[in-house]
Order: structure tokens, then C-alpha cells, then sequence
């Protein structure tokens, strides 16, 4: 039986290609903010997994298992929770970047799956400067990718003061109320909010940026702002955002679709193991259907007329410039349609015409232009 299970998805082909493209392009901007690579176990015992985050709804769809000596495991759902080990014997701050996948036992429809590439950083020791860097980085990949945005944030304690304030009880199950005024009519999050008395709260957030500078906590507000500034970041406060995650401290961030409510990202700020730290979170899928981004390297498809010799020199030639070369050694009547298949932009014929001309024939697949080359000539 070879079904696909409910949840999970085969990659091939030029969606391969651009999802490989796109993690390429997050490394080299990760590492170029000097966050260093994570790898870490796809099973880990459940109680870690679970942690202190029951509150939480996806640790309510870890997915389980057990071994051959009953022991109660689990497939990570996320990365953040595995901080708490590898950042044991850390210098900090400790800056770290992990991409792949992670695992949720939730029902599956057509745009979720239960298994999915998760791209995490995070730095472990962080302030306000931190947080700052880690928008910095955010909008850096962002524009790389070509996708149009606009970064919100706010602060956990402004939010909790807030509410103290006004005698809010239930204040994390208010948190989650909060958070839904940006993607839910205002009725429908203020019926919500009713059963914990705290449906007036919204009026509260449709204030300006200057009313909420009475509030202790706004200074930490001010204070990621000027770093944003000195990022040269553009970010936008929203007093009501507030991130579904129980562990948040401090700041939190998410990125919208420019001109939509549609959530590309999200993080902020958390204690682990008493240290203060802050990251944000990627998913691969999302950035896969949002990414804007051009192929720049050629894709040879070099065809070989019984001239394997000259057609493997000529091949690695092609490489060797930094483009991409393939040998195919099929009939030369199906060499277009293979290329058209795997989408390579030039085909090349090797045979014994070309090597007594000492010249070879580039076909351009997309314009269906020739062009003759010297073998000496620079690829």
C-alpha cells in the first residue's frame, strides 16, 4: 500500500526546488546576523514535550507514542521547548536558528497538515535589542522573499496591566478573547468576552498610542521602538495583540499580509530555565505559497550522442560555472519532452557533428532560441 497517510504531502519538483530555494535564503540571513545552526530529535519523552504548557492548545495535539519498553514518548510539535536542554552550558547570548519538521495530531483539512517545516530563531540571554534584531532579521527575510508585509507588536505586561486594572479575572482565557479582536467581527469577540465580564476592555484598545503611555509597562514599548528605529525597522503597536502561548513574558511580535488579517509569523519574548529570551517562527509552507523569488542559475540538460567522454567534460564544465548540469543518455527524440518535464531552461546535443566543429548548439527552452558555443567558451 502506498497512500499517502490523512496529514502529510510528498514535495517533488519545482515546488521541491523552491522550498529547498527558500531555506537556502533563510540560512544565508540567519547566519549572516550570526545565529548558529540546531539540530535536534524528531521523538523526545512526553512529559518534556508536554511541559508546563497544558494551557496551550497545541501541546493538546501532541502527537504520541510509545516504544518497545512502554515508555510514553512524543514527536516534537515545535522546537521552542528543546531550548530548555541545548541551552544548558550556553555562553549567552546564545543565538540559534533550526529548520525542520515538526509533528501535530490534529484534524486534517485541506491546508493542514500534521506535518509541517518549522523555521525557528531564537536568542537565549536577550533585552530589547534582541528583540529589535530578531524584527531586523524578520523584515531582512521577508523582503528577500518578495512578499509584501507589516510587523505588529505589543508587550505582555502592558497587556496584564491593562487588564489588573480593570479588574479583569480569567485573565488567560481573556488573553486568548484579546487576541481574536483583529481576525473576529467585534461582536462575536465581545459575546465571547461577556462570560468573564470583560467586554468592555475592547474600547480600551481602540485608543491611541498616546493613552497607553500612563501605563508603567508602556515603557519597554518605547524602549523596542528605539531599536526598531535604529533597525531601521517598521513596525506598527497594537495594543490588543496578545499571542495564544501561555510561556510569553514580555514583547510579542506577528506579521501580517500587507492590506490583509492573514498571519505570515509570530513570536516574542519568554523565561526559560530563568533566563530571559526572545524568537519568532516561520512556516515553511506559508513562506512556500507567499514567496516571490526567481530561479538565477541555468538548469543544463546536456544530451549525449554516444560521446559520453566529451559529454561528462562538458557537463562538469557547466558546473563548474555555477550552474546546474544534467546528462541525459536517452533517445534524442525524447530529450524535449524529459526537459520540458523537469523544467530545464537549456538543452545541449553532444555528438560527433559538434565535436569535429569543435562547437556545440545551446537551446533555449523558454524563447526557443539557438546560440553556438566554442567548447573553450565561458559558461
Amino acid at each position: 500500500m502506498t497512500e499517502l497517510v490523512k496529514g502529510f504531502k510528498d514535495y517533488l519538483g519545482e515546488d521541491a526546488e523552491k522550498r529547498t530555494e527558500i531555506q537556502k535564503i533563510m540560512i544565508e540571513i540567519f547566519e549572516r546576523y550570526g545565529f548558529k545552526p540546531a539540530e535536534t530529535p524528531i521523538v523526545e519523552y512526553e512529559n518534556f514535550v508536554r511541559g508546563d504548557n497544558e494551557k496551550d492548545d497545541a501541546v493538546s495535539d501532541v502527537f504520541k507514542l510509545k516504544d518497545k519498553g512502554d515508555r510514553k514518548l512524543a514527536l516534537r510539535y515545535e522546537f521552542t521547548f528543546q531550548l530548555k536542554r541545548i541551552m544548558n552550558n550556553q555562553k549567552l547570548p546564545f543565538k540559534r536558528y533550526q529548520i525542520g519538521s515538526v509533528f501535530r495530531d490534529e484534524p486534517v483539512s485541506a491546508n493542514r497538515f500534521r506535518q509541517f517545516t518549522q523555521c525557528d530563531i531564537d536568542t537565549i540571554g536577550s533585552n530589547s535589542r534582541d528583540e529589535a534584531e530578531i524584527l531586523a532579521v524578520t523584515q531582512n527575510l521577508l523582503q528577500e522573499l518578495g512578499i509584501k508585509f507589516n510587523i505588529y507588536f505589543n508587550n505582555r505586561k502592558l497587556l496584564n496591566e491593562i487588564l489588573e486594572k480593570e479588574r479583569v479575572k480569567n485573565i488567560d482565557y481573556v488573553m486568548k478573547e484579546i487576541d481574536k479582536i483583529d481576525k473576529l467581527p467585534e461582536e462575536q469577540v465581545k459575546k465571547n468576552l461577556e462570560k468573564y465580564g470583560a467586554e468592555n476592555i475592547i474600547e480600551i484598545f481602540k485608543e491611541k498610542k498616546e493613552f497607553f503611555e500612563k501605563y508603567e509597562s508602556y515603557k519597554e514599548i518605547k524602549e523596542l521602538q528605539k531599536y526598531l528605529d535604529y533597525y531601521g525597522v517598521e513596525a506598527i503597536f497594537l495594543p490588543n495583540l496578545a499571542r495564544g502561548l501561555s510561556y510569553y513574558n514580555g514583547s510579542v511580535f506577528e506579521v501580517k499580509i500587507s492590506g490583509s488579517k492573514d498571519s505570515i509569523t509570530g513570536g516574542g519574548s519568554y523565561i526559560f530555565n530563568g533566563v530571559q529570551c526572545t524568537g519568532i517562527s516561520f512556516g515553511l509552507d506559508r513562506l512556500f505559497t507567499l514567496a516571490d523569488i526567481k530561479f538565477t542559475k541555468d538548469k543544463y540538460l546536456v544530451v549525449s550522442l554516444d560521446k559520453e567522454e566529451e559529454t561528462i567534460k562538458l557537463s562538469k564544465k557547466i558546473r563548474n560555472g555555477g550552474n546546474i548540469a544534467s546528462i541525459f543518455y536517452g533517445k534524442p527524440s525524447k530529450a524535449l519532452d524529459y526537459a520540458n518535464s523537469y523544467k530545464y531552461n537549456k538543452i545541449v546535443f553532444v555528438g560527433e557533428k559538434e565535436i569535429k566543429a569543435k562547437k556545440f548548439m545551446v537551446k533555449d527552452m523558454d524563447s526557443g532560441k539557438e546560440k553556438s558555443l566554442d567548447f573553450s567558451a565561458k559558461l
